[in-house]
């Protein structure tokens, strides 16, 4: 984000014209997505000599300009490209083995740095640079950890505080509040940017006094949210943006997701009442502490009545539905809860580990897989590169993070729906995730004041790092894999200690200094005899055989072998001879000679 700088001298009257765009369609600048924008910069020049010219009033959101009437020959470096956004200290920083992963997380931070200008926009390049709560709601943690941003973003609060005082403690889904017509309400996953982004302020810099600040807005929208429901538990029947972008949704309608909004909401307000609880049990506010977790109870259980079933199943059997339930604490009973995690693995892998949720369970779908015992896969569904995927984009060049799963088409071609950015940080939210868990740097108590290291490596990755400056100085851990083992190394703050959690160990508490610790590598999946009665499970299970089985579908039928990857459904009671339905015999053998190849390996 940012303009052009011009050095020019040419005639008086002389015109030059700069146009903006995100991406290139047909070797033109991709306009669309800009909607009502117009990203243009004129310049009329004066006569009176060499200039430096550079726009006073506007930026743009732009990768690459197109520069018209330039007079006389033209010099490329005559034009500079100007980076602007609010001047917030790099903080954290992650790096592996794996140049794409490294690749995404470099997106999220430009993302990050491209919407961070004065308040937390979505989007930095249409008719919209607005401050969606919902963006900012989902992206907090990972803001806190890449840059220091407790002041930015404290700022921001006190303007959506002041908002609420004109709509009875609502929430409005952009702050300031510039937006009339159908967004005029409380929305799920919005409005709780109120109560998720102190709580996350706290929790990443044990700023009690901010606390305190937002404490009368975070109990003002959960208070508006129950007068809107009455003496209901649930949060139903309302207009909801709900899981927003899910890949499934129609380009015109993003917000008809899998998961019914009416679970989504329900979700949030138990979440959300929650964090009040606990930032008044915090703030020594006892009799609010009770109230709110007496009705945050209320709405898991009517949760609980509602939507989960005995067996560990969703009425929305769809990702988003269950990594809610699973990381909002909806659902405690064990057993049910590891159905529920065991369902959700379930969908991921039937859906080949490519991405199944929008905006508001794409932060939590990885931890819930690692909370549940699938590490595996959420670590697949991290490096797919497949799309939906987050990885994707990184294969089609891209240099931020896109508000659509495939904003650009496979084929070069911009999606067609309306709202189409191209450097939208919501989605990049998953780098939280990869701090904590692949690399293991997390703060245990709020402020960093002890630590949590607990790396839990991935396949695909040989190593992983992450360092963040704490309130007491610089944290790291880094990993890698060495003849069966892992190599940790840590190091630990002074004035603070950490919590050291390695797989297949024990617990154990360290204080400040340099650390180090192995443990057994994970052991490699051992796989057995397939052939065309395999599962379609088994097959997306063994990289070598889907990529064999893709490969020779691709030299016979490139059209079978794209439907084969984008439309099979892989699961435990499917084999691959019934995928292939109908296929002509040199198919089927084709398929059967490259699963024995796989088998000599």
């Amino acid at each position: 984000m940012g303009w052009l700088r011009l050095r020019v001298n040419g005639e008086a009257g002389a015109h030059i014209v700069l146009r903006h765009a995100e991406v290139l369609e047909d070797g033109e600048l991709a306009t669309r997505p800009l909607r009502a924008a117009e990203a243009t910069d004129s310049v009329v020049l004066n006569g009176a000599g060499p200039v430096v010219w550079e726009p006073v009033f506007t930026f743009h959101g732009f990768r690459y300009a197109t520069v018209e009437g330039w007079p006389g020959a033209f010099d490329p470096a005559a034009v500079t490209a100007v980076v602007v956004h609010s001047d917030l200290t790099r903080t954290g920083r992650f790096a592996s083995s794996d140049p794409l992963l490294n690749r995404l997380h470099e997106n999220v931070v430009w993302g990050m740095r491209g919407n961070f200008l004065s308040i937390p926009t979505d989007c930095p390049q249409r008719d919209e640079r607005l401050g969606w709560t919902g963006d900012v709601q989902v992206f907090a943690p990972t803001a806190s950890f890449l840059f220091d941003s407790e002041a930015f973003l404290a700022s921001w609060l006190r303007d959506l505080a002041r908002e609420q005082d004109h709509l009875d403690g609502v929430v409005p889904v952009v702050v300031p509040a510039t937006l009339e017509g159908p967004f005029i309400g409380a929305i799920a996953g919005w409005g709780d940017a109120a109560t998720v982004v102190p709580w996350v302020l706290y929790q990443r810099y044990g700023d009690f006094g901010l606390l305190r600040d937002q404490y009368e807005s975070m109990r003002a929208w959960v208070d508006a949210v129950l007068d809107e429901n009455g003496d209901s538990a649930l949060w139903a029947g309302t207009l909801q943006l709900g899981d927003w972008l899910d890949p499934s949704s129609p380009p015109d309608r993003p917000d008809k997701a899998k998961t019914d909004s009416d679970v989504v909401a329900t979700a949030y307000l138990a979440r959300s009442l929650q964090i009040v609880a606990d930032a008044a049990a915090v703030l020594g506010e006892k009799l609010d502490a009770a109230h709110y977790a007496a009705l945050a109870e209320r709405s898991r259980a009517a949760f609980r009545d509602e939507y989960v079933t005995p067996a560990g199943r969703m009425l929305s059997d769809a990702p988003t539905a269950y990594a809610l339930a699973l990381r909002f604490g909806l659902v405690t009973d064990p057993t049910v809860r590891a159905k529920l995690a065991d369902r959700l693995a379930i969908l991921v892998r039937r859906d080949g580990y490519r991405i199944g949720t929008g905006f508001l369970g794409t932060p939590l779908v990885a931890d819930a897989l690692t909370d549940g015992g699938h590490l595996a896969a959420a670590g697949r569904l991290l490096m797919q590169t497949d799309c939906p995927s987050w990885l994707y984009p990184v294969t089609m060049g891209a240099t931020t993070v896109w508000e659509r799963w495939d904003s650009m088409l496979e084929d070069g071609t911009v999606n067609p729906g309306e709202m189409t950015s191209f450097n939208h940080y919501a989605l990049g939210a998953v780098a939280d995730w990869m701090h904590r868990t692949i690399a293991g740097l997390a703060p245990a108590d709020p402020g960093y004041r002890r630590l949590l290291v607990a790396p839990r490596p991935i396949a695909g990755l040989d190593w992983a790092e992450a360092s963040h400056r704490t309130p007491y100085g610089d944290a790291r851990v880094s990993w890698k894999r060495t003849d069966g083992y892992i190599s940790v190394s840590a190091v630990v703050p002074a004035n603070t200690s950490a919590i050291v959690s390695l797989p297949g160990q024990s617990e154990f508490t360290v204080g400040a200094g340099r650390h180090s610790f192995t443990f057994d590598a994970p052991h490699r999946a051992v796989f057995g005899k397939l052939s065309l009665e395999s599962s379609t499970a088994a097959i997306i299970d063994n990289s070598a055989a889907y990529a064999a089985v893709l490969g020779s579908l691709t030299r016979i039928d490139p059209g079978r072998a794209d439907a084969f990857r984008t439309q099979t459904e892989w699961l435990e009671g499917r084999s691959i001879r019934q995928s292939l339905l109908f296929a002509p015999a040199e198919v089927y053998d084709a398929v059967e000679e490259a699963l024995r190849s796989v088998e000599g390996e």
